[in-house]
């Protein structure tokens, strides 16, 4: 097989992985993003704590309430997964050493920096304007009379689109490419530098994996390292994609930031961390053991695929070469 065949294996491999851990994590980590989402948006004072939002939602609006907006989620973070592990690969391999294929940690870094924005710009900006404005309507699950404006994940994309234009779906834009990317590159900086260590530590041959909980807890310890790094970041943003104002860019950047500190505090601009390193942290412990167990199927898979292939592609060769050098044995006989 060519290195060329291979790199493209490889690359579909990491894709397809990084969308079955999307999935993965999604179905298990979504009533916490709705939890927090609802902290950030909430104005009022005393604010409302981790327990008290998630009581106030189960009990007014039912316990699928947790689940709002889990369309939007899953619709963009299958792609959203397998763009930011192949990205990451591809970025990786540019970045390393030409001559000793070695990845520094810089490399490293920039690599997730890059997955980070290509992620945002590609899937994540949309998915979290029509996530937010499905996760802010306040109303039962259980009542099929309490019809909400967005009923679901491709109608509030409509919708938002028909009333606000295309570009209202790609409200906060910068933010969530600053967000993203300082979230990967200190992500996948952190569970490679400590996968690289428990490797070493362990005795780890090479095309050895580690256990899968050692996955789980390298993937929640780097996981909740972004959140404590941004958080004031996903704050704004959060209020920036909720609006339905016209007003963009810079000038929508300062006044969401200044009426959100002068009316609310600076502690404001931390609302939701609590439930988001938990979103985040478990997520990423999630997705990072789905990611490497899916990936360690995949290329055993692919390598039972390809020998019986590579066997019958060589048997015709050994075959007339066999019969070729009888012929040789019986002339030599005569």
């Amino acid at each position: 097989m060519s290195k060329g065949t291979s790199d493209k294996n490889s690359l579909s491999t990491h894709f397809i992985a990084g969308g079955g851990a999307g999935f993965t994590e999604a179905c298990c980590c979504h009533p916490l993003d709705t939890i927090k989402v609802r902290m950030q948006l909430s104005q009022r004072t005393p604010r409302p704590g981790f327990v008290t939002a998630a009581v106030n939602i189960i009990t007014k609006e039912s316990p699928l309430a947790l689940y709002k907006g889990l369309g939007a989620v899953v619709m963009g973070i299958v792609p959203k997964m397998a763009i930011r592990f192949s990205s990451f690969e591809m970025y990786k391999s540019w970045f390393a050493n030409k001559e000793t294929g070695i990845v520094s940690t810089t490399a490293t870094f920039l690599a997730g920096l890059g997955a980070g924005i290509t992620e945002a710009v590609m899937v994540v900006t949309p998915m979290d304007v029509i996530k937010i404005r499905l996760q802010a309507q306040r109303h039962s699950m259980t009542d099929p009379l309490d019809i909400p404006k967005y009923r679901n994940a491709a109608h509030a994309a409509y919708t938002i689109v028909k009333e606000e234009g295309l570009t209202a779906l790609y409200k906060g834009v910068a933010l969530t490419a600053l967000r993203q990317a300082t979230n990967q590159a200190v992500n996948f900086t952190v569970y490679q530098e400590m996968k690289k260590r428990m490797k070493k530590l362990q005795g780890t041959k090479d095309g050895q994996e580690l256990p899968t909980y050692q996955h789980l807890l390298m993937g929640g310890f780097s996981g909740a390292m972004g959140p404590l790094a941004n958080a004031p970041i996903d704050t704004i943003k959060t209020r920036i994609q909720r609006s339905k104002d016209a007003e963009s860019g810079w000038s929508r950047f300062k006044t969401v930031t200044v009426s959100l500190i002068r009316n609310e505090g600076y502690l404001a601009l931390y609302k939701g961390l609590l439930p988001r390193l938990m979103r985040v942290g478990v997520g990423q412990a999630v997705t990072f053991a789905a990611y490497e167990r899916i990936k360690i199927y995949m290329e055993i898979m692919s390598r039972d695929l390809s020998l019986p292939l590579i066997e019958s592609t060589l048997s015709p060769s050994l075959s007339r070469n066999s019969s070729l050098h009888k012929n040789q044995q019986t002339n030599a006989q005569d």
